[in-house]
């Protein structure tokens, strides 16, 4: 399973309403979601029926939560790549942002 989170670092908040996409290993598009009032897409592996082994991408569309903000960005989008050796096991993937970092890990 995949899932994410945005954690706005600057503001010490979750970063709600940040569009969301999967991509698969060639870079098409998978599911678009938005990050709810926790900051989190509600839905497990972004409502697809599976997942599958390989390289994907999650990309997070920051600038316009930072515009919303009254915040200028240096980055308008994060983008995380990363590999699914094992369908069976949880892949959560958070954002750390601020205005002008992010940073990534993986998490629990």
């Amino acid at each position: 399973m995949i899932s994410t989170h945005i954690l706005d670092t600057h503001l010490g908040k979750p970063a709600a309403k940040v569009e969301v996409k999967l991509l698969d290993a060639n870079g098409q598009v998978l599911a678009t979601a938005q990050t709810n009032s926790d900051g989190r897409v509600p839905v497990p592996d972004f409502g697809l029926e599976s997942i599958t082994t390989g390289d994907y991408s999650i990309e997070f569309a920051i600038k316009p939560y930072f515009d919303a903000q009254g915040l200028a960005t240096f980055f308008p989008k994060a983008i995380i790549h990363f590999n699914i050796p094992d369908a069976t096991q949880h892949y959560h993937i958070p954002l750390l942002i601020s205005p002008f970092a992010y940073s990534t890990y993986r998490g629990s």
